[in-house]
């Protein structure tokens, strides 16, 4: 074995103490998974629902044209009505889905049409009409026939009527959309999409979206492969879980959270680890997360809210100056910045420890990366604000043009974004340049560049996704941000900074951290990269993605059943390692958080993940409050919890040992999930189980229409979240705040730009463990004194 070796010139890479295997099976899972991938893209590309370059009626008169149909979706992303109701199922969750709104409106109104004309049995003529496909492919022309072209008019007339009122009962800001034109092209994008989910695929005797949505009137019913599928995936479930199992009682004791004879420790306390400039400047990033967390859940707490009482907001008209749509913007970007924000100052924070340099006005860099985020969120957020309320000087500019859900913030900023992330690996990549020099390019240092890359790579790959691609191609490529950017690849950097934290804590070995990396990158990339096509069942593309889609995604609880079995171990290193130190171990409340996305891991993203992705759940409840439940539950849990985590990590240096407010971490930990369970226990969840009976039951178009949504008995669940966001935000948000506050106000100066690298802690002899200061006793080494097979320096 060769030992990691000193970052001097000359001197050979060290090599990596693993077996082959390791690589081999990340090399397999992900060749594979993105080779697939890859042939999923094309089909995406050939075979998707078509836009047809002219819908004309029986006597050739143009009813819309291809171009109106993407100037209408343009409309409908522009003025933020994606995050107010949904199309193909994606989307807000207040208003309706207007793909299935369309599509009862006009089998309803052809039906009427039928029935007037003396048709003898017109629910059957309105279900053989609208399945029946008058596309041609080599014309480009759609034909509808008299009955569908007098049914878009009067839907025309029903959206400029809705979009059109001077009120704000529907949470949006009075008179939305009142051009002619402009209902014209939105009534397009919404016939267009209504049109694929009911015409038949040819070849097939199912739509272009799966039979999707669930309408009776047109003969839309669970395909046999959703059925099939659904069955499989469970299949899948089980037998991937019983595999788990049986490799892990056969190598339990290999891998995992481990620390086979780990020596007795003294952690280095707070005051007595210097810290660099740059690690000063993230006590402001920190205080930046924590303004922007109390930012997004106050809006969470306005969305919910409108959910409870749409008339007002205790007597205030909200929807005039913040409606529903722009408020779930910022409710959902604001999510994604304040955890992605986090995980930045977290890297730059723990680069100096992993290098044991800090290059020279590398704080500069970090402050230049500070302000680029700044002017990117508040320069977003106005973006967005003046599209909602569409401006007409705003209109088609990359600086203000809202986009796709989640992918919300306008062209400039979106790209202004990714050169940022970009910036920051730089500057990561400069921290630890040495050090790489040093490593094998599979051993730890390698392996947190690596993860922190993946982040800006895979963000980038939402640009892809613009407001006038083809509505199907732009959900497979935004659906890569997320899915495969939020839940594989932050997933793997979280777990790489988690393994990398106790390695520095001396927690557990490195060995076994680069093994925990690795397990984790072929178990979340097995059913990871090829289960993100469970977002695209019903969004036009060929069967074949639905069918790796719901596979491939119920072997992603597979790795979040592992972390919940090893939760006990991980929660164990810290105590046990408490009960053998000298000296207090500075990170509990840290490690409790970091135990906490554990919980949420396995909990939020798997049950509540696993219980929406079956294809035939999903037929039925996609859009639903059961969707919302596995978001708040998944992002809140596992991306918020490790956001705090990390910056509580990274302040317990930063502030004073005298003024650290552990009763404040305490508190904030536990009212952040009690908030949490209270919100999806007491709330969510029962609305969206009730949600799906109905939608079952009753129709999916009528469990998506707001006199549902607004009934008696929903609007009581809704309000009994209110203790659950006020525990939240009072208890939890405000304490953080105030913790990062400390860590501007009061952090202790920076003094070095030099660290013994990945040491925060001593070893102890038996004959040292009586020296209670914290500080190396006689016979005691610092961990980077050691020679051994972890190639430790």
């Amino acid at each position: 074995m060769t030992l990691h070796a000193q970052p001097e010139g000359g001197v050979e890479p060290s090599e990596l103490n693993l077996s082959k295997g390791w690589i081999q099976g990340i090399a397999l899972v992900m060749v594979f998974g993105f080779f697939v991938m890859g042939m999923l893209a094309a089909r995406t590309y050939t075979d998707s629902m078509p836009l047809p370059d002219r819908v004309v009626g029986a006597d050739g008169q143009t009813v819309y044209t291809g171009d109106d149909v993407t100037a209408g979706q343009q409309l409908f992303l522009r003025r933020g009505l994606q995050e107010y109701g949904s199309i193909v199922g994606h989307g807000g969750y207040l208003g309706p889905d207007y793909t299935a709104e369309y599509l009862r409106l006009s089998a309803e109104d052809i039906k009427d049409s039928l029935t007037e004309a003396g048709t003898q049995d017109p629910a059957e003529a309105t279900s053989a009409m609208l399945r029946e496909n008058r596309y041609d492919e080599d014309t480009g022309e759609l034909v509808f026939t008299p009955e569908q072209v007098a049914a878009f008019d009067a839907i025309e007339q029903h959206y400029a009527d809705f979009f059109g009122e001077d009120s704000t009962k529907y949470g949006l800001i009075p008179r939305v959309i009142t051009d002619k034109q402009e209902i014209h092209e939105l009534t397009a994008f919404f016939s267009w999409t209504a049109w694929a989910a009911a015409a038949e695929r040819p070849g097939h005797t199912y739509s272009y979206t799966n039979n999707w949505p669930s309408e009776p009137r047109v003969d839309n019913a669970p395909t046999a492969d959703i059925v099939v599928w659904s069955g499989l995936s469970l299949v899948a479930l089980l037998g991937g879980l019983g595999g788990l199992f049986a490799l892990y009682g056969r190598w339990s004791r290999q891998i995992g959270w481990h620390a086979t004879e780990q020596p007795a420790l003294a952690f280095r306390q707070p005051g007595e680890v210097e810290i660099t400039p740059a690690q000063k400047v993230t006590a402001y990033f920190f205080f930046v997360v924590a303004l922007l967390f109390l930012g997004q859940s106050l809006l969470g707490g306005a969305i919910e809210h409108y959910r409870a009482d749409l008339a007002g907001f205790f007597g205030i008209d909200l929807a005039r100056v913040l409606p529903f749509n722009l408020a779930r913007t910022w409710h959902v970007q604001l999510s994604l910045f304040w955890t992605a924000a986090s995980f930045l100052a977290a890297g730059i924070f723990l680069a100096p420890i992993i290098s044991g340099r800090e290059p020279r006005k590398q704080h500069l860099l970090a402050w230049g990366l500070l302000v680029a985020v700044a002017i990117v969120v508040f320069g977003s957020l106005a973006g967005e604000a003046f599209s909602v309320f569409g401006a007409d000087w705003a209109k088609g500019s990359i600086f203000f043009d809202q986009q796709w859900e989640y992918l919300d913030l306008p062209r400039f900023w979106q790209l202004l974004l990714v050169v940022g992330l970009f910036l920051w690996i730089a500057i990561i990549y400069r921290a630890i340049r040495s050090r790489l020099k040093t490593e094998h390019p599979l051993n730890m240092p390698w392996l947190f560049f690596y993860a922190g890359l993946a982040i800006p790579a895979f963000y980038a790959v939402g640009m892809l996704a613009s407001t006038g691609s083809h509505l199907t191609v732009a959900e497979f490529w935004r659906f890569w941000v997320v899915h495969l950017w939020v839940e594989d690849f932050l997933e793997l950097f979280t777990t790489v900074m988690v393994a990398y934290i106790f390695v520095m804590l001396g927690v557990v070995r490195r060995r076994i951290a680069i093994q925990i990396i690795f397990l984790d990158v072929i178990l979340y990339s097995a059913g990871g990269v090829l289960g993100t096509m469970h977002h695209l069942y019903f969004s036009g593309t060929p069967v074949e993605h639905m069918a790796l889609g719901a596979f491939f995604s119920a072997l992603e609880v597979i790795p979040l059943t592992f972390l919940t079995v090893e939760a006990w171990t991980f929660l164990q290193l810290g105590s046990r390692q408490q009960t053998r130190s000298s000296a207090p171990f500075p990170h509990r409340w840290a490690v409790m958080f970091l135990v906490a996305v554990g919980f949420w891991n396995f909990v939020g993203a798997g049950i509540f993940g696993f219980l929406i992705n079956l294809p035939i759940v999903s037929y039925y409840q996609i859009g639903t409050a059961l969707t919302a439940n596995h978001a708040h539950g998944a992002m809140m849990g596992v991306y918020g919890m490790m956001a705090v985590g990390l910056a509580l990590f990274a302040l317990r240096y930063i502030v004073p040992a005298s003024r650290w407010p552990d009763r404040l971490a305490k508190l904030s930990f536990w009212s952040l999930n009690v908030g949490l369970a209270w919100m999806v226990f007491v709330t969510l969840l029962p609305l969206g189980v009730v949600q799906l009976w109905h939608s079952v039951n009753d129709g999916y178009y009528e469990a998506r229409t707001l006199g549902y949504l607004t009934e008696p008995g929903n609007a009581v669940l809704e309000w009994m979240r209110m203790p659950g966001d006020l525990i939240l935000i009072l208890g939890g948000v405000l304490p953080f705040l105030w913790i990062t506050w400390l860590g501007v106000r009061h952090g202790i100066k920076a003094t070095t730009d030099t660290l013994p690298p990945e040491t925060l802690f001593v070893e102890e002899h038996a004959e040292a463990a009586e020296d209670r200061t914290g500080r190396p006793a006689d016979g005691v080494r610092y961990a980077s004194d050691r020679r051994t097979d972890e190639g430790l320096t």
